[in-house]
């Protein structure tokens, strides 16, 4: 159905609001190429889904999919002989991505479903626009943009997404058995594009397919939760997740949806799914060790959570910031970006009467030059240390001296502590 046949009780000043926003995109250049390229032989080709969505809500439209009646490698020879790039990213469903004056665009075949396997479907390409719509995941997502500027709506999209509500297109348990993934993308959609109560249906059938989450694989699952941890209302969708159980399992932890809230409230740290994951999961370093096996975390992931956890560990129960010498100290022996986090965690932890005073110490840090050592193995030998293993032992006492002497820097100083140091390892060069 086209929104020129849409019912009467459809807000037509909406409808045309709608139209006006959704036909900014056809005027991008790099489309019409992409249109003139592939509209031929009768076939036909339309924007589909995120786009029009973000069009109509106000959001950036960071990208642009397309659907056609052309097959795949109609698509190709056609985007081939008009110049454009293409790249046969997902063939066996129907998807080609064309590149035009530097952007990109995903083309998918229409199809229908005709077996899936929650991961994974067999498809038959079509004609029917419409039954390309019902296959889809979110009605908000079902849009379809001629490129005469005509929108079309076959699942009520334009009223869900004028309510900002996320709801499944048909049997919501149906949806799911196709792909698993979307019980997360449910939640990651509610946060991000949703308002008031999540959608009671798709939650029900949420709960009752979990089981199908194990079929995920993690790199998968961990693609989706950190988009959903950058989500507008990340912090009610995971306490939403949470409370339904559906939370620890992925993550094999008991999730603390509280101090992800406290640290959303952070605009700093409310875009960094990595400290939201922390914020979330991570206590002690052995967290960070679990998080990485559950989620295939990359190694530079595993090492910042690891680093976090060690950093934090001296701000447990803490409802107040350390002291500036305390953060020097951490400056030194953790380096800036695990103090920081630590700091953002235990915030998020703390009583929140003292935020302020988390605040400063962040500001603090930020601010305070890293020590670092002024002296080498060298210095030692200078002083009359022999060289060997127990130069390495006396570095570290050195090391300790000089962060309990404050970090000092001057000659004088520095000069002492040599020579305290190296007169032990003379007199002692096994110590």
């Amino acid at each position: 159905m086209s929104v020129a046949d849409a019912p009467p009780k459809n807000n037509q000043s909406g409808v045309a609001l709608a139209l006006q926003k959704s036909s900014l995109i056809l005027q991008k250049a790099s489309l019409i190429r992409v249109f003139d390229a592939l509209e031929h032989q009768g076939d036909e080709t339309r924007v589909v889904g995120g786009a029009i969505r973000n069009a109509l809500l106000d959001r950036p439209v960071h990208e642009i999919d397309l659907a056609t009646t052309a097959e795949p490698d109609a698509v190709m020879a056609r985007a081939r002989k008009a110049g454009l790039r293409c790249i046969p990213t997902g063939l066996e469903h129907g998807t080609v991505t064309l590149i035009s004056d530097g952007e990109t665009f995903e083309v998918t075949t229409l199809r229908e479903d005709l077996d899936t396997d929650g991961r994974r479907a067999k498809v038959r390409f079509g004609h029917d626009f419409e039954a390309d719509a019902v296959r889809r995941d979110f009605t908000m997502n079902a849009l379809f943009l001629a490129r005469d500027g005509e929108l079309f709506d076959y699942v009520g999209s334009l009223e869900d997404i004028r309510q900002k509500r996320v709801r499944f297109i048909g049997d919501p348990a149906q949806r799911i058995r196709e792909d698993y993934l979307r019980i997360l993308r449910f939640f990651r959609f509610s946060a991000d594009f949703g308002e008031g109560p999540i959608d009671a249906a798709g939650l029900l059938a949420s709960l009752r397919e979990r089981a199908g989450l194990a079929r995920l694989s993690r790199e998968r699952v961990r693609a989706e939760m950190f988009k959903l941890f950058c989500a507008r209302r990340a912090a009610e969708a995971t306490r939403e997740m949470s409370d339904a159980g559906l939370l620890g399992p992925l993550l094999a932890s008991a999730p603390n949806p509280a101090r992800l809230r406290r640290l959303a409230a952070d605009p700093e740290a409310a875009k960094d799914p990595l400290l939201a994951l922390a914020a979330l999961c991570l206590e002690l370093p052995e967290d960070a060790e679990r998080l990485q096996e559950r989620l295939r975390l990359s190694n530079a992931e595993f090492k910042r959570l690891d680093a976090a956890a060690c950093a934090r560990i001296g701000f447990h129960g803490r409802d107040r910031p350390p002291s500036f010498d305390e953060l020097r100290i951490g400056l030194f022996r953790r380096g800036r970006q695990a103090m920081l986090d630590a700091l953002a965690l235990a915030k998020a932890g703390a009583r929140e009467e003292y935020g302020c005073e988390w605040e400063a110490a962040r500001d603090v840090l930020r601010a305070e030059p890293e020590p670092r050592l002024p002296f080498s193995g060298s210095d030692l030998v200078a002083r009359g240390a022999p060289p060997g293993p127990a130069i390495g032992k006396a570095l570290e006492q050195l090391r300790e001296h000089w962060v309990g002497a404050g970090f000092p820097d001057d000659a004088a100083a520095l000069s002492r502590l040599l020579d305290q140091v190296a007169k032990e390892v003379v007199k002692d060069p096994k110590s």
